[in-house]
C-alpha cells in the first residue's frame, strides 16, 4: 500500500447522540428545550453521514488499489514473457540464417544436372539426401518461428490491454483518494465548529468503556485459526484508524480483518465485501469467536466477533480498534472463515 494521510479529527460515537436524545426529551417533558440541543444533533447527524461516506469511499479505493496491484503483477509478468519469447524468436531466426546459407552454398543446380556432371554419384545422393533433411527441418524452424511471432503478438496485444487496464485502475485509486479526504475533512471542519466542551463531552463518550477488557465469558473460536485470528485483533486494540491502511500500525475496517486472519496464515479479501463472502454464513445468533461481521446493504464495514455480545473493529477517523456491541450498526451478516 501506499502511505496514507491520517486525519486526526475528534471521535465520538452513536452513544453520545443516544444521551443527547434523551436529554433532549427529558428537557422537552420539562417545557424546557435546551438551545444548543438541536445544533449538536444535526451535527451529529452530519458527521455520522460523512464517516459513512468515507468508509463507502476508502473500500471502493481498497478495491481499486487490489485492482491496480494485480494488474501490476499481471504487466510485469507479461513483459517477462514477451522478453524471453522475443530471445527465442531471435534464436529461431539465427538458426534459419544458418539453415538457408548452407543450403545456398550447397549449390544453384538443378538437382538432375548436378546428378548428371556428378564425378562421385554415389557422393552426390548422400549429400542430397542430407540436403533433403536439412530442408525438412528448415520448414519445421520456420513453422515454429511463424507460431512463436504470432504467440508474441497475442502476448504484447494482451499486456496492452492490461496496461490501459491498469491506467483506469490508477485513475479510480486516485478519485476515490479525493472522495474520502474530502468527506473526513468535512466531517473534521463539522467537528471542529464544536465548542471545546461539546467536543470533550464527545471525546468522552467515545472512549468510555473502551479500554477494558470485557468479560467474554465462555465462548469458544470453532477453529485453531479463528482463535489466532481473535487474538491478533486483540493485539491491535488502541491503535490508530487509517483509512486505506491494513496494518500493523494502523487499520482501517476491512484492513483489521485482513491482517489479523493474516497472522493466523488465511488469506482474506482487502475489503469489507469480499470478507463478506470469503466463507459460510451463519445467523447472527450462532455467532462465535472469529467470525467476521460486516454491516449495512453494502456491506460498507466490518468487525470481527469476539464474543459476549462484542467485536473488534476499526471504527472511524479519530476512534481507535476497539470493542462494541454487535448490534452497533444496521444489516449485520455473520461469515465463519
Amino acid at each position: 500500500m501506499g502511505s496514507h494521510r491520517r486525519l486526526a479529527s475528534t471521535g465520538f460515537d452513536r452513544g453520545a447522540g443516544a444521551a443527547l436524545c434523551v436529554m433532549s426529551a427529558a428537557a422537552t417533558a420539562l417545557g424546557v428545550v435546551p438551545a444548543s440541543a438541536a445544533p449538536q444533533d444535526d451535527t451529529r447527524a452530519k458527521v455520522d453521514r460523512l464517516y459513512e461516506e468515507a468508509e463507502k469511499a476508502t473500500e471502493a479505493y481498497n478495491s481499486a488499489d487490489e485492482r491496480a496491484d494485480k494488474l501490476r503483477k499481471q504487466v510485469t509478468d507479461a513483459q517477462d514473457r514477451i522478453a524471453r519469447q522475443q530471445e527465442d524468436i531471435n534464436s529461431k531466426r539465427d538458426a534459419l540464417g544458418s539453415l538457408a546459407g548452407a543450403q545456398y552454398r550447397s549449390g544453384g543446380l538443378d538437382p538432375s544436372l548436378a546428378l548428371l556432371l556428378s564425378n562421385d554419384p554415389a557422393d552426390y545422393l548422400d549429400k542430397a539426401a542430407r540436403i533433403a533433411r536439412l530442408s525438412a527441418h528448415q520448414a519445421g524452424e520456420l513453422k515454429e518461428l511463424q507460431d512463436a511471432m504470432r504467440a508474441l503478438a497475442q502476448e504484447r496485444s494482451e499486456a496492452t490491454g492490461k496496461l490501459v487496464e491498469l491506467e483506469k485502475s490508477r485513475k479510480a485509486v486516485a478519485a476515490h483518494k479525493r472522495t474520502v479526504e474530502r468527506k473526513l475533512a468535512q466531517a473534521r471542519r463539522l467537528l471542529n465548529s464544536l465548542t471545546a466542551a461539546d467536543r470533550a463531552a464527545y471525546d468522552r463518550a467515545s472512549r468510555s468503556g473502551r479500554a477494558d477488557m470485557p468479560d467474554f465469558g465462555s465462548p469458544v473460536a470453532p477453529s485453531g485459526r479463528a482463535a489466532a485470528a481473535v487474538a491478533a485483533a486483540h493485539s491491535a486494540l488502541g491503535r490508530p484508524y487509517v483509512w486505506g491502511a491494513n496494518g500493523p500500525s494502523g487499520f482501517d475496517c476491512s484492513g483489521l480483518i485482513q491482517w489479523s486472519y493474516a497472522q493466523a496464515g488465511v488469506g482474506l479479501p482487502r475489503t469489507s465485501q469480499g470478507q463478506r463472502y470469503a466463507g459460510r454464513q451463519v445467523p447472527l445468533s450462532e455467532a462465535q469467536p472469529g467470525d467476521v461481521v460486516t454491516y449495512r446493504g453494502d456491506a460498507s464495514h466490518v468487525g470481527m466477533y469476539v464474543g459476549n455480545g462484542q467485536v473488534i473493529h476499526a471504527p472511524y477517523p479519530g476512534a481507535p480498534v476497539r470493542y462494541d456491541p454487535v448490534g452497533m450498526m444496521p444489516g449485520a451478516t455473520v461469515t465463519r472463515v
